[in-house]
């Protein structure tokens, strides 16, 4: 007897040609692609829009990560006492556990300049971006709990350095759905496939439907980007639709029998198809930038080396948010400078200094920054002391994000790292108060949003976590 597992094992049809266009959710009742409700928020399913559990100040998230570990102390974090002392040792101990020996402090290879109304000090790395510190806040005392990158990124990414969990993204998904029911609610830009790979993105025990969607890996090229079996161009359209009519059907039979149990995995995969089914005429132009005007392509470097590639990758950010996507994360590699910290870190500051105030400057000219939270940030920061006689070794006992627009604070600086820029001092905040400030923005409150898993409820922040409530606008 055929059912719609037999189906779904032996079916050769393609990936869009397998959805079920809203069958499961919306009763039998297909809407074909290109219908007045498309870019709509979906009325029912796993991705329909959640009330927040308050009045949210942010309705999404530009996550721009900075893998390997930008030197916060070499970007925005100045330090005059480390030029000071450059040479000697350090004056108090070292940590217990570190990731390599290091020798005496080493002063930072840039000049610091004040920028804005606000004074922050940028250094000569981040020119573009110091010219938007009026609209950022900086939380200078961050700390995590893990000296590798492995560990380091799924603490940033998952709250857990060593168990699986489900990713920032993937919580923000199930928290609160998407605003367009032919898009993702969580998409990942040119993700690191290493040093915890799709857990940094995945959606461990909450439903797959929140997991990414990935368009390209780390250093792909942009130009090129695409998401994977997005396009069925062997089936028609109006083929597909009598294919998914005729497996709504057989999934109804199926479950019209008494007490004929639910097939979890069987219904996220048809929930993912639905999705990849309205996404074939959705998503293919949010990557298509051609109708994006000659000046907004200036703004953001591209058709420029070397800001092409990024400025690509965050124009597609604004194009995923303004167009309805909760959470988009936009990877950048490889921040690691055990030596050559003034070559690459020079050469990777030049990449993206302009692509990312591009990005703050478009989101503000269309009134979009007032309700995106964007977020910039790596998995840890560097030694103030050297390691070799050019390279900084991993520091996760302090770094620098900033934030802007969605609720913070513009022009302000949050937290202290000691004089040398090695220990957070004053006004600490661990990894878990970073996601629970985040959540508090989206209007979730961090210790509600959970989900009952293996006999125990969890949170992205596990049981702990404060909301750093000084950066509130």
């Amino acid at each position: 007897m055929w059912n719609r597992r037999h189906l779904l094992k032996s079916s050769a049809v393609g990936f869009g040609s397998l959805a079920l266009i809203d069958l499961l959710s919306r009763c039998g009742s297909a809407t074909a692609i290109g219908s007045e409700s498309a870019g709509k928020p979906p009325a029912s399913g796993p991705l329909s829009p959640k009330s927040a559990h308050f009045e949210p100040r942010a309705k999404r998230v530009i996550f721009l990560f900075m893998h390997g570990g930008p030197s916060h102390i070499d970007t925005f974090d100045y330090k005059p006492e480390l030029t000071k002392q450059s040479g000697q040792p350090l004056p108090f101990d070292k940590p217990r556990i570190q990731f390599a020996q290091t020798g005496n402090l080493l002063k930072s290879p840039w000049e610091f300049r004040q920028y804005g109304e606000s004074g922050a000090w940028v250094s000569d790395l981040f020119p573009h971006v110091g010219g938007c510190v009026d609209d950022l806040t900086f939380i200078k005392s961050i700390h995590g709990s893990n000296e590798a990158h492995g560990g380091a990124l799924l603490k940033v990414h998952t709250g857990s350095d060593t168990f699986v969990r489900p990713s920032m993204g993937a919580w923000i998904s199930y928290g609160l759905g998407t605003e367009n029911e032919s898009l993702p609610s969580f998409i990942t830009i040119n993700p690191t496939l290493g040093h915890g790979g799709v857990r940094n993105f995945g959606s461990a025990f909450l439903p797959p439907i929140h997991q990414a969607t990935r368009i390209g890996s780390s250093g792909a090229s942009m130009k090129q980007a695409t998401i994977e079996n997005l396009t069925n161009d062997k089936v028609p359209a109006d083929l597909q639709s009598l294919q998914l009519e005729l497996l709504g059907d057989l999934d109804r039979l199926k479950r019209s029998g008494p007490g004929t149990p639910a097939d979890a995995a069987l219904e996220a995969r048809i929930e993912s198809f639905e999705l990849a089914f309205r996404m074939q005429s959705s998503a293919p132009t949010l990557l298509d930038l051609s109708d994006e005007t000659a000046a907004t392509l200036e703004l953001y470097g591209i058709d420029d080396s070397p800001t092409d590639n990024y400025g690509r990758a965050c124009l597609m950010a604004r194009r995923m948010s303004e167009s309805g996507v909760r959470f988009v994360q936009v990877s950048h590699a490889y921040w690691d400078q055990h030596s050559e910290l003034k070559e690459k870190h020079t050469e990777l500051a030049a990449q993206v200094d302009k692509p990312i105030a591009g990005l703050l400057k478009d989101l503000k000219q269309r009134g979009l920054l007032e309700d995106t939270l964007v977020i910039w940030g790596g998995e840890f920061g560097r030694t103030p002391t050297a390691q070799g006689n050019n390279g900084r070794d991993h520091n996760p006992h302090a770094f620098t994000w900033w934030m802007a627009g969605g609720g913070v604070k513009g022009g302000f600086s949050y937290g202290e790292s000691d004089d040398f820029g090695f220990y957070a001092a004053h006004d600490k905040v661990h990894v878990h108060d970073l996601h629970a400030t985040i959540l508090h923005l989206l209007g979730i409150d961090h210790e509600r949003l959970t989900y009952r898993y293996g006999g125990r409820d969890f949170r992205l922040t596990d049981v702990e976590g404060r909301v750093v409530t000084d950066i509130l606008a």
